[in-house]
């Protein structure tokens, strides 16, 4: 029986039981305080000085993107690097920020929240078990169908319940806050418009909300809210109501006529930002699933490149001046999946050319987001090659300095993705492998061995132990690969100090 048609009865009742329950209300905020709350600034803050950024970027696709990222965490809590002074580095202690959507999402908030602690369970508590069988029965329950049928609520409310219930027990943001790990940025979209919507205190000061006080399992439900099959989940904007002030440092990319070129896209998500402010005019928020704006989680990392490049280019100074590498690893679980449809004169039915007409675009921004990633790396390092040759020592002109005034940060975009496999058998198997909320345990064990593979066989990573001048410990001690990060300063970047 398809999902719909389950369905089918809880929804016919809902409409007999309207207002029956109602959603958790994100609370107001009276004043913005920039340095405090869950954001990059205060997390930067708190952390130790390092020449390096570590970004690990967790795409969608159900449980298939969150035992594949899981695999990506397995794989570097129990890979240490020793660098050339002879110091080691368990390289999951080197992250700083971690992006997850949709299915990624719920690695990312949960390791977010438990560090080390995550994996002593969440095979058993996520990742191998009937998530979304347990979702369907719940909603078919007739004792919830007054939550189907309330003010605001509907099947994503029962969803984030059971993953409150399975996963997250009652954390909030604050929780999150508090934890000691890497910045964790789940996403979702704004169906009215189509644009991103960040969990991070510098979003919910725009809608002017205490992102504290929102629970984690909430987050997980509207970034992986996929249209249709689930509810948006709705949140209320007091945009306009608190105190606030714009940053110094964004007034140019928003007010300007002619904004910097290199930050154009930019712009177009921060003015996307800007426009929840209107709390009159949209008192409330619909979340869905944040593959729709962007199923690789790279958007905000590309966004934020491009306005380190514009502000290096205006000499205005960025938070991340001081670092000496951006190492971004892209955890793509994107499936390709064969067909046969062109063995037959008769097309596709329907449901499959709607699945496929909904997925292409997404498919596709995927692909481009990571080649961007990898043509803006390449443009930083031409022109800083230009910049500091010879032929450009006599330059006067400063149209041209100014054009050739790039970061010095070199990049490192490490593809994580299932093409990259070697063996073809195994990729066919992984691309098979549908997107859903419930896998074979088989499913998820291959998942999680084939992200330490990828990530192995990569020549970027490859690259950046060569740059750093590090090498992969044979035999990590157990020790170690339970240990808590190490004290400052951080060993990747004592390893990369020339």
């Amino acid at each position: 029986m398809t999902l719909p048609k389950i369905l089918l009865p809880a929804m016919f009742a809902a409409l007999f039981l309207g207002g029956c329950a109602t959603r958790p209300a994100n609370p107001p905020i009276t004043q913005i305080d920039p340095t405090a709350g869950y954001r990059f600034e205060t997390r930067l803050a708190s952390s130790e000085k390092k020449s390096n950024l570590v970004v690990l970027a967790f795409s969608g696709g159900g449980t298939r993107a969150a035992a594949f990222s899981y695999g990506v965490l397995e794989f570097l809590r129990r890979t240490e690097i020793v660098g050339p002074q002879g110091q080691t580095l368990r390289l999951l202690d080197a992250v700083d920020i971690i992006t997850g959507v949709s299915g990624g999402s719920f690695t990312a908030l949960a390791y977010g929240l438990y560090g080390d602690k995550l994996f002593a369970d969440y095979e058993q508590r996520f990742l191998k078990r009937d998530v979304q069988g347990e979702i369907i029965s719940r909603v078919i329950s007739p004792a919830n169908w007054g939550t189907l049928g309330g003010t605001g609520t509907g099947r994503s409310e029962i969803a984030a319940q059971l993953y409150d219930e399975i996963l997250f027990n009652g954390a909030t943001f604050g929780d999150l806050r508090r934890a000691k790990g890497p910045l964790i940025m789940a996403s979702a979209t704004d169906i009215s418009t189509g644009s991103r919507f960040i969990f991070s205190q510098r979003v919910f000061d725009v809608i002017c909300s205490d992102l504290d006080a929102v629970p984690l399992s909430r987050a997980a439900a509207a970034s992986s809210a996929v249209p249709v099959v689930l509810s948006p989940v709705t949140f209320n904007n007091y945009g306009g109501t608190c105190k606030s002030t714009t940053p110094a440092w964004l007034l140019p990319f928003l007010d300007a006529d002619n904004p910097p070129r290199p930050a154009a896209r930019a712009i177009r998500s921060l003015r996307s930002e800007q426009a929840f402010k209107d709390g009159a005019g949209r008192p409330f928020l619909h979340l869905v699933d944040g593959g729709v704006s962007d199923n690789v989680g790279m958007r905000a990392v590309l966004d934020s490149m491009q306005i380190i490049e514009a502000l290096h280019e205006a000499r205005v100074p960025s938070p991340l001046d001081d670092r000496r590498r951006i190492i971004v690893f892209v955890v793509n679980s994107l499936s390709s999946p064969s067909t046969d449809w062109d063995l037959s004169e008769d097309p596709p039915g329907t449901v499959d050319v709607l699945l496929k007409s909904a997925g292409a675009p997404i498919d596709a921004f995927s692909f481009e987001a990571v080649e961007l990633l990898r043509d803006t790396a390449a443009r930083w390092n031409t022109l800083r090659r230009v910049r500091d040759s010879a032929a450009m020592a006599a330059n006067k002109d400063p149209a041209v300095a100014a054009a050739l005034r790039v970061p010095d940060a070199e990049v490192f975009a490490i593809d994580v993705s299932f093409p990259a496999l070697k063996d073809k058998a195994e990729l066919d198997y992984l691309n098979q492998l549908p997107t859903t909320f419930v896998l074979s345990d088989e499913a998820v064990d291959r998942l999680r061995a084939a992200a330490g593979k990828i990530i192995m066989d990569s020549p970027e990573f490859q690259r950046l132990l060569k740059e750093i001048g590090a090498r992969i410990v044979d035999k990590p001690s157990a020790t170690n690969a339970t240990a808590t990060p190490s004290p400052s300063p951080n060993p990747i970047d004592r390893a990369s100090k020339p």
